[in-house]
């Protein structure tokens, strides 16, 4: 119990401290991690040091609790590491990490091999310990700690890409560097002679069997927060388990990579993730793991380093040598991968051009951390290597990650400001100006009505609007935004920023939780597809991933073709409700882009740029309402109920949002809270009930509302509906153009389609009927009829209809009859 108490008292202190230090870090203009790992060296270092003086009982007590703390390298592996990695994964956009997919692979994969042949090959003539051992020392200093690596990286500022590469390598190096470390730790303790062809497959069932763990472990938990309903703890607690459940699984259970697992995992529950969860669940779930990661980031920092003096012991020269050659070398390794492997990726275009500066940052940034010293570490708890390998491998990788932590970290932002990559591009520099000029002049105005409304003197709130004056004026002289970037990249960077705002407003769509989250996820991806056309092919690419969407998908059509051929309705009803929600939340997007556009965007890029934003939003919004219009169309009774639903549930969410106002302002108390809130959701259960689609059509009320046949009596329609012949239309296809002879007249037993006149264009849908003078004067038609979805039609051909008034000869003289009145003659 006594040692329970001491341990929880130190692991609370050292939080104290960690605490303590992060503002210093910003005022030192230090890495957090960096003086972390000082502070546990230091405090090691001092614990050894009142181990050796007596007469001071209180402090030889304090040095031996912390020189007591046991901690085997189990312990940092299972408890740290995937709560950190899980944590960095989860943040990345996976999305803008492929477009570097490439060189991120090739720095976690490919370097980690290259990293340790080269450091074993120049380690083994001077070391004089065998080359495995060499090896099996490249493979734990190949790890880059993710902890220590991304967070220096963010903490500094450094461009974006180079983040992002930073965070892919940091992510999946650990998994390779690991696997080949436990491959070459086996040969060592197992006395066998290497075999390459196994060590590579168990290296590949390592990586590929972690990747589909994390991969399935994740989707599982995707799957599972629906059932959660929106409670944040519980979806919290859900993604504490997860990485640990992966983890465990892997390493323990199946034989596989858990650190590849647990990466994987962060990637995919992220990315599938954010459209199941409200923002504000998905803000509440970033904000406890950061709180995570900064916890056991700290605490695996400081007692990583009170292992450094036992993982050093005893020092020599030659062991400092050693570690130059170490450092040389690993730098090498990494030029080479960079300089050398990189550049035929940008040849064969499976990449964008990565420059100098940033190899030479890549370079230098490649930090060592906890992870290194956890495997150093197991090297000691091994059987069957030397008292003298050990030494080498544990003093060397010690001495490494200090040298990486304490040079490398600290010159990382001094070289990038050396190389000028904290500088922004022309681009940048140009929308900053006209940003910052834009808001000055708002918060000028602001100031004279602040100071107007609360009858400050004039003189206050000239001697307040003086600096902003100079400020707009300042930057106002370097120029304009039009005068400084072409037309074409102001237009570029408009599509940039709307497909941005389209994803922020899906988000917001999603908050009021008026459509379902498979729904928000595929709007959310075809804006993340828009993002990208825009990027890489401006006006073009953006108009061609914005088309994407209007697509029919292959749920839709096959959906459709069961319903056709097998009668079955229940998938096409999921579907067409889908498709409407989809469209409808599209266009109140885009109605909101168009605002955005005119209040936004257009005093930043200028009249011409934003009208030209406007077009091609307008036109978007224009295709959206045309296929909105479709469904309604074809199914004009569901999609009147779908309209409701939506309003229904868009107003509970308002209700709720206006109770939760209520109790936060503290006008009502819990209990009625809670009543009320249970009122909510048992109402939005009733909404969340889908409206039934009602397929079924009278083929004799269908006739009976034409002119031409209202004068049939019940069973004279029943006998013509008897000749109908049903016929399917394809979206956009043109069945009926202008200037063919009229043959047949049809009715639409579903779907929508279009009849385009000179001067006009007339959408028609289920019910409806065209054509009919076809089966009275055989003339020309006088349209084209395109069909806007899949339609089936009932056609009713001419030559059958005559042949129908030729059986029944009273029905025909009354048809010559209605046929005069509208001053026709029926040709036979």
């Amino acid at each position: 119990m006594h040692d329970l108490i001491i341990f929880i008292l130190i692991i609370s202190a050292l939080l104290v401290v960690a605490s303590l230090l992060q503002p210093l870090a910003e005022r030192l203009r230090l890495p957090h991690s960096v003086l972390l790992a000082a502070v546990g060296v230091a405090i090691a270092a001092a614990s050894v040091t009142l181990l050796q003086v007596r007469g001071v009982p209180m402090l030889r007590e304090a040095a031996e609790a912390v020189s007591g703390l046991s901690f085997n390298s189990s312990t940092y592996i299972l408890v740290f590491l995937p709560a950190l990695l899980f944590q960095a994964a989860l943040t990345i956009d996976v999305r803008r990490m492929m477009e570097d997919a490439a060189p991120i692979l090739l720095l976690a994969v490919v370097a980690v091999f290259v990293a340790t042949a080269v450091i074993g090959l120049a380690l083994w003539p001077l070391a004089g310990v065998p080359l495995v051992v060499c090896l099996l020392l490249g493979s734990i200093v190949a790890t880059t700690d993710p902890a220590a690596v991304v967070a220096i990286f963010r903490d500094i500022g450094a461009p974006a890409r180079l983040v992002r590469l930073v965070e892919g390598e940091s992510l999946l190096n650990d998994a390779a560097a690991i696997a080949i470390f436990y491959v070459l730790l086996e040969i060592i303790t197992s006395g066998d002679e290497p075999d390459l062809l196994m060590g590579a497959w168990d290296l590949a069932m390592d990586l590929g069997g972690g990747t589909l763990l994390g991969i399935v472990g994740a989707r599982l938990g995707v799957a599972m927060i629906p059932l959660l309903r929106g409670r944040r703890t519980a979806e919290v607690t859900l993604t504490l388990a997860l990485p640990y459940l992966v983890f465990v699984s892997g390493d323990h259970f199946l034989g596989v990579s858990g650190v590849v697992a647990v990466a994987v995992a962060g990637l995919v529950f992220g990315a599938g993730s954010r459209s199941r969860l409200s923002p504000s669940g998905w803000a509440y779930l970033d904000a406890v793991w950061e709180q995570v990661a900064f916890l056991a980031g700290s605490l695996v920092f400081i007692l990583a380093a009170l292992m450094v003096p036992k993982l050093l012991g005893t020092v020599s020269l030659h062991d400092g040598l050693l570690l130059l050659v170490l450092v040389a070398a690993a730098l090498v390794a990494r030029a080479l991968v960079l300089f050398l492997l990189l550049p035929p990726l940008t040849l064969l275009k499976l990449s964008a051009k990565i420059s100098n500066s940033y190899k030479l940052v890549l370079t230098w940034g490649g930090l060592r951390g906890a992870v290194t010293l956890a495997l150093a570490l197991s090297v000691t708890e091994a059987r069957g290597i030397g008292g003298e390998d050990q030494r080498i491998v544990t003093v060397l990788a010690t001495g490494f990650v200090l040298f990486t932590l304490f040079i490398n970290g600290t010159t990382l932002r001094p070289v990038i400001k050396l190389l000028g990559l904290n500088r922004l591009s022309p681009l940048n520099q140009a929308i900053r100006n006209q940003v910052l000029a834009l808001s000055l002049a708002d918060v000028r105005d602001s100031v004279q009505q602040t100071a107007t409304e609360y009858e400050f003197p004039p003189t206050v709130a000239r001697a307040v609007q003086k600096p902003y004056d100079a400020r707009i004026q300042e930057v106002t002289s370097a120029g304009s935004l039009e005068e400084q970037i072409s037309d074409r990249d102001r237009i570029v960077l408009g599509l940039i920023a709307l497909a941005n705002r389209e994803r922020q407003l899906v988000l917001e769509h999603h908050g009021l939780q008026t459509v379902s989250g498979d729904i928000i996820e595929g709007l959310l991806r075809n804006a993340g597809e828009i993002y990208d056309g825009a990027r890489t092919a401006g006006r073009i690419g953006y108009n061609r991933a914005a088309r994407k969407i209007l697509r029919l998908p292959r749920a839709f059509r096959f959906a459709y073709a069961l319903h056709r051929w097998a009668g079955i309705e229940r998938p096409l009803a999921r579907q067409v409700a889908k498709r409407f929600d989809k469209f409808l939340v599209r266009r109140l997007v885009l109605e909101e882009l168009i605002r955005f556009n005119s209040r936004n965007l257009k005093p930043l890029l200028g009249v011409r740029v934003a009208e030209l934003l406007g077009e091609v939003l307008s036109g978007r919004l224009d295709a959206s309402t045309k296929a909105l219009d479709a469904l309604g169309l074809q199914y004009p009774e569901y999609a009147e109920a779908l309209s409701q639903r939506f309003l229904r549930k868009l107003a509970l969410r308002r209700e709720m949002v206006h109770f939760e106002s209520l109790f936060e302002d503290g006008l009502i108390g819990q209990e009625l809270f809670e009543d009320l809130r249970r009122g909510v959701d048992a109402r939005q259960k009733e909404a969340e009930r889908r409206p039934k689609l009602d397929l079924k059509l009278d083929k004799v009320a269908l006739i009976a509302q034409v002119p031409l046949f209202n004068t049939l009596a019940p069973d004279e329609l029943k006998r013509l509906a008897r000749v109908l012949r049903s016929r399917l239309a394809l979206p956009d296809q043109t069945f009926i153009r202008t200037g063919d002879r009229g043959t047949a007249m049809y009715f639409i037993s579903s779907g929508a389609v279009e009849v385009v006149l000179p001067d006009r264009r007339i959408r028609l849908g289920r019910g409806d009927f065209f054509g009919e003078m076809a089966l009275i004067d055989g003339g020309p038609r006088r349209a084209d009829v395109v069909a806007l979805t899949y339609c089936t039609l009932l056609e009713l051909r001419s030559g059958d209809f005559e042949k129908f008034l030729k059986a029944n000869p009273d029905i025909s003289g009354r048809i010559d009859e209605v046929a005069q009145e509208r001053g026709v003659k029926r040709v036979a």
